[in-house]
């Protein structure tokens, strides 16, 4: 079945996320995915765990209102196309994986094309043929049912905290606060992250 947003909202997510690809319209699914298999949580209901810094994560937080700012928003960076969405009130949870049989099996000739073209050595026929694959696989994206796009798996635990406000403390070394929970203890002194980074590097 094809995407249920209204047109309207959909190009309202394009022009926050700044164009129209592929990527996008994976995050546009799996928040129509997550709203509908929620029933439709607010956004401070909502929370989302991303394990991808893609461009589909600006349509998760476009659509369903979860922002870095209210802590219901959560990038974990494992380089994998997948997304997982609770509902705080109810406790129900869900994965949503992308099915690796959505893409088509436009993977191989797409990723040679994408390479030539980083490379600057695409053909002008081998752009066209690029930006070709890249819609065909926006339109399939758009359109396949959401249970074909995704390998979907139930969640009932592992639920983020709420965000809490934390003590934040001066960094012994260059003076700036710094949230207590993101310190680090070296040589008696409680020291931010860049300036342990600096301090303890063995390299």
């Amino acid at each position: 079945m094809s995407c249920q947003f209204p047109q309207e909202r959909i190009k309202e997510t394009i022009h926050f996320h700044g164009h129209s690809c592929p990527g996008l319209a994976i995050g546009i699914r799996a928040a129509e995915l997550a709203l509908r298999e929620l029933n439709n949580p607010t956004d401070s209901e909502i929370v989302a765990v991303v394990e991808t810094d893609m461009c589909g994560v600006d349509a998760i937080q476009f659509l369903t209102g979860a922002t870095m700012g209210k802590g219901n928003l959560i990038h974990r960076d494992y380089g994998k196309m997948a997304f997982s969405f609770f509902h705080r009130k109810t406790g129900q949870g869900l994965r949503a994986l992308l099915n690796p049989q959505s893409r088509g099996g436009m993977d191989d000739e797409m990723a040679t094309l994408m390479r030539k073209s980083t490379q600057g050595t695409a053909t002008e026929d081998e752009k066209k043929r690029l930006t070709a694959l890249r819609a065909q696989l926006q339109e399939r994206f758009m359109t396949l049912p959401l249970e074909e796009m995704f390998l979907i798996t139930p969640l009932d635990q592992g639920i983020p905290r709420p965000p809490q406000i934390l003590q934040s403390i001066a960094c012994d070394h260059c003076g700036e606060k710094t949230m207590e929970s993101r310190t680090r203890r070296f040589a008696g002194q409680a020291l931010c992250i860049p300036c342990f980074t600096e301090v303890e590097q063995k390299i």
